[in-house]
């Protein structure tokens, strides 16, 4: 008898063994201890990384209407991880681009300050398998050095509006020329077609000055030749801020302009404001520039748009003060 209770209580015994081992080994199972965590992240759902490197809102009416436009489509909703850089001043923005080449980008979007300069940086990009968009402005560097440019025929913008000007049929034309920021694809497009007047004498050059964009600049060039008592009957600005302190500048030396008035003034970019400017008949003229770069540039990132020609124009035309009508200021005017 008494072994019989020694067998039971030894089979006792190991059969709690056996349930521990059993209940440590379904602990064990559900992820405690160094049992690796299930992976639950989605690849799918890994944002793109794109640097944008473009000048400041704060430019222009134009340039405000980029900046919002790039946001929008680059957001995270989108798919996208964006990052920005804003500056006037090429060596910032090839700070700016190189930075980004470090932190990683997937893409480089710029629009640049200056024409020259960015070989180095953009070779650097495709080294580190980054790949380069323009917008906006073309550089002077080899197509190889950038997937596509989606940016507005400068040239053309100038061309335009100089032949526009010359279908005025002035008996003369002394011009004040308002330039922007010296070096730009911009400035350099929009400069051209009026040179070529200059040097052929066909229009007369009164003062010929970079007002870098900017408004109060652009009224104390135009205040400078009205105290220095030269003549002039046209203003050629070359973006609608700049247009906008030229006429300042005549409204306080009681100068008439616009249709019917003694100096033409022309502007560039088309904003809300100063097309209505143009239907109110105080501006002549006003050249449209599209800053809507950003979708295009989306659709090839994501394979919806193939690329066919490297450069992409940008669409765009002039309005004179005479034809314009208000639905032309709600179909193609920026800004509100």
């Amino acid at each position: 008898m008494k072994r019989v209770k020694t067998l039971l209580l030894v089979f006792t015994l190991v059969m709690s063994m056996v349930l521990a081992c059993a209940c440590d080994s379904k602990k064990s199972d559900s992820g405690s201890g160094n049992q690796p965590a299930a992976n639950t992240g989605n690849t799918s759902n890994a944002k793109i990384k794109v640097g944008v490197v473009n000048n400041p809102p704060s430019e222009s009416g134009y340039r405000e209407a980029n900046v919002k436009d790039m946001e929008a489509v680059f957001s995270a909703a989108n798919g996208y991880e964006l990052k920005t850089s804003y500056s006037l001043k090429n060596d910032d923005q090839l700070q700016a681009a190189q930075g980004f080449i470090t932190e990683g980008v997937d893409y480089l979007l710029i629009s640049a300050a200056e024409t020259t300069g960015w070989d180095e940086v953009l070779k650097k990009a495709k080294e580190a398998g980054i790949k380069v968009f323009l917008f906006d402005r073309m550089i002077d560097v080899d197509a190889s050095l950038y997937e596509a440019a989606v940016v507005s025929d400068m040239a053309k913008e100038g061309e335009t509006a100089v032949n526009w000007l010359l279908s005025q049929n002035l008996p003369e034309y002394k011009v004040i020329h308002i330039q922007g920021a010296m070096g730009s694809d911009a400035q350099i497009g929009r400069t051209g077609a009026l040179d070529e007047q200059f040097a052929s004498g066909k229009m007369t050059k009164v003062i010929q000055q970079t007002a870098t964009w900017d408004e109060a600049e652009a009224k104390k060039i135009v205040e400078s030749v009205i105290n220095g008592g030269d003549d002039f009957n046209v203003i050629y600005a070359e973006n609608d801020g700049m247009a906008k302190g030229a006429v300042a500048a005549l409204d306080e030396a009681g100068i008439t302009h616009g249709v019917d008035g003694k100096v033409i003034v022309m502007g560039f970019d088309c904003n809300k404001w100063a097309l209505r400017e143009l239907l109110a008949k105080k501006w002549n003229y006003d050249g449209q520039c599209s800053p809507f770069q950003a979708q295009i540039i989306s659709d090839i990132i994501q394979g919806k748009r193939s690329i066919t020609d490297k450069v992409i124009i940008n669409e765009e035309k002039g309005f004179d003060a005479k034809t314009l009508t208000q639905a032309d200021i709600d179909t193609y005017g920026l800004g509100e």
